[in-house]
């Protein structure tokens, strides 16, 4: 039997011998090789932090004490120590194991970790609950793969920091987020290494002292005095946390001796530890954004399977040829470079291009203080990101009217990655900010025309929102409010951007049941008076709205408003969209399929709400 199929739960790790554990890193990466390569999944990251997940279950007890993860697609080792290996053949597959911790598969998941910077904040709120409710346990986050780019980082390491409540935070320092980390803090991190001398001197010194305060006092500035000279000052320490490191984060004896070090000097503790991302896997350590998040690809070569012509693609294509002729526009992304497709803008335009690192709330400021003094900022960034970023939005952006445009990618479904990552609050939360105009693109030539009229037409911030993958059926351009793609009389089915497709696949259906139905195509979502729809209703009387959004603030709830307003008498209302927008993961058809919003899902509701509303029922 080998090592791995001994592993069952958190516990079983810490019986383990010396070559027995050097066995089991290695197993680790072969089996996380092999499985990724048939589901795809976060490759780089996880082979990057085996031999720090082994020495954390050494340490830690996970059933009890509370490891949070940041970000949370770092835990698949995690995952396999903690019972789940025989269910990794359905990791990100539909009803199957999530790609990031989650409570409901595990005890040991101690918190949903799909975003990034926010685990200091959690495990400190966690610590502290500890001490209020007077229990026992250890409490550790685990920060790195970019996540200390994010400002919230800093806010929860003051704290935590100021807190005294005995907490680890163990920094895994890989130099990248998803592409090569970026700024102050990564040149940081690169100069800073370990001083046991002082450790031990610290540990010596706390204990010698602890009942003695009045000596504490008198020989205060001579520890002060040694410590500039045997740890010159650093970020972490100058907050007033207790920093360790860098050690080796592929040593795992080194490891496990350091965390237990944390562990126990009972106050708050940053262990930076260096990782190399994608460690055991040649291809994936030679291209580790490559290898960051992957579809399927074949174990020994790394050759991946090809992938779909998307709309990040044409946005990054279409952006560029703008750009050509318009010296004002600059990009900025959030470490996502090559997936919002603005790769090739940072290569053709280096200097019109700015990467923050993992921060969505800096880099809307910054856009607005660009478009203040007279550029035309593009922030392209995936829809539940954004989300970080809308009290600038409001705030920064809104208030002046200042024209910056916001490519909003992943709008909608997202598949695998699930409810961290799907789009569905963005259509809710951009409608609320004054001034914006939201744009929705159903084909590549459309989401070109409508970018071209986002930057040179419009002013104020205008959000463009498009799916990932590719597009459907429908390929023509409309840049307009409103356009009727089918003339109707029983209903008036209303949708938008890739849902087109979906909406006219049920109309030719209905078509051969005998129904009739109107379809018309949104093309902006805000502001818009919905005089087509509202002359269509006053035809049909019934409104179907699909949507790929959660219900609140969603564009049907607009429409029969509007139709209120302006006496358009209903006689019956459907809104498909995904409810409360809480949708786990798989593939955006099986997931559509379940919420009932895909061609079988709108065909059906439409007969429905026409059989109910028949004249004189």
């Amino acid at each position: 039997m080998s090592i791995i199929e001994r592993i069952n739960c958190s516990n079983d790790v810490k019986s383990l011998t010396r070559d027995e554990l050097d066995a089991l890193c290695r197993e680790l990466r072969e089996f996380e090789i092999e499985s990724i390569a048939r589901t795809g999944g976060h490759l780089a990251s996880n082979l990057g932090t085996v031999e720090l997940t082994v020495a954390l279950h050494r340490v830690y007890d996970t059933s009890v004490d509370r490891l949070v993860f940041d970000v949370g697609h770092q835990s698949y080792t995690h995952k396999i120590l903690t019972g789940r290996r025989d269910a990794f053949g359905t990791l990100r597959q539909y009803g199957g194991l999530s790609g990031f911790p989650k409570p409901y598969e595990a005890v040991d998941d101690a918190f949903i970790a799909g975003h990034a910077s926010n685990s200091v904040s959690v495990a400190l709120g966690m610590a502290r609950a500890r001490t209020l409710n007077k229990e026992q346990y250890d409490v550790v986050a685990v920060i790195g793969d970019g996540a200390l780019t994010g400002g919230l980082a800093y806010e929860g390491l003051a704290n935590a920091a100021a807190s005294d409540e005995p907490l680890v935070i163990i920094l895994n320092d890989n130099n990248m987020s998803i592409s090569e980390n970026v700024g102050g803090i990564s040149r940081l991190l690169q100069m800073m290494r370990m001083r046991p001398g002082y450790i031990s001197f610290k540990k010596w010194y706390r204990a010698a002292v602890k009942k003695l305060p009045i000596i504490y006092t008198a020989t205060h500035k001579i520890k002060e005095w040694l410590k500039a000279r045997v740890l010159p000052d650093n970020i972490f320490s100058e907050m007033g946390l207790n920093y360790l490191g860098p050690i080796d984060g592929h040593d795992l004896a080194a490891l496990e001796k350091a965390i237990r070090l944390a562990r126990d000097m009972e106050c708050p503790v940053l262990l930076h530890v260096l990782t190399r991302k994608g460690k055991g896997c040649d291809y994936a350590e030679s291209h580790p954004d490559k290898y960051h998040g992957v579809g399927c690809f074949d174990a020994k070569t790394g050759v991946v399977a090809p992938v779909e012509f998307s709309f990040s693609d044409k946005m990054g294509e279409s952006l560029c040829r703008y750009a050509e002729g318009d010296s004002r526009i600059v990009a900025i992304t959030a470490a996502m470079a090559g997936g919002t497709g603005t790769e090739c803008f940072a290569a053709k335009y280096p200097t019109r291009f700015f990467d923050t690192g993992i921060a969505e709330g800096h880099a809307t400021a910054m856009a607005a203080g660009m478009a203040k003094q007279g550029l035309i900022p593009v922030f392209a960034v995936y829809s539940s990101f954004l989300q970080r970023g809308y009290d600038m939005l409001i705030h920064d952006v809104s208030l002046q009217h200042l024209h910056a445009v916001f490519c909003v990618d992943r709008a909608g479904l997202v598949g695998s990655d699930g409810e961290t990552h799907h789009g569905v609050f963005d259509v809710s939360y951009l409608s609320s900010v004054p001034g914006m105009t939201i744009l929705a693109p159903a084909s590549f030539q459309e989401l070109d025309d409508m970018l071209g009229y986002a930057l040179h037409e419009l002013n104020g911030p205008v959000a463009l929102r498009y799916p990932r993958g590719g597009e459907g059926a429908y390929q023509a351009s409309h840049v307009t409010a409103e356009h009727l793609l089918r003339q109707g009389s029983d209903l008036t089915l209303v949708c938008y951007g890739t849902m087109v497709n979906e909406a006219m696949a049920a109309a030719e259906e209905l078509a051969a049941k005998g129904i009739s139905a109107e379809v018309i195509k949104l093309g902006v979502l805000c502001p818009n008076d919905f005089d087509l729809c509202l002359a269509s209703l006053k035809k049909t009387g019934r409104l179907l709205m699909a949507e790929e959004v959660c219900a609140a603030g969603c564009v049907g709830t607009s429409i029969v408003a509007a139709a209120a307003m302006n006496g358009v008498a209903l006689k019956g209302v459907r809104l498909l969209n995904l409810g409360s927008g809480i949708v786990g993961h798989g593939k955006v058809s099986e997931l559509m399929r379940e919420k009932n919003i895909d061609a079988a899902g709108i065909r059906d509701a439409a007969a429905a709400l026409c059989a109910a509303t028949v004249e004189g029922k």
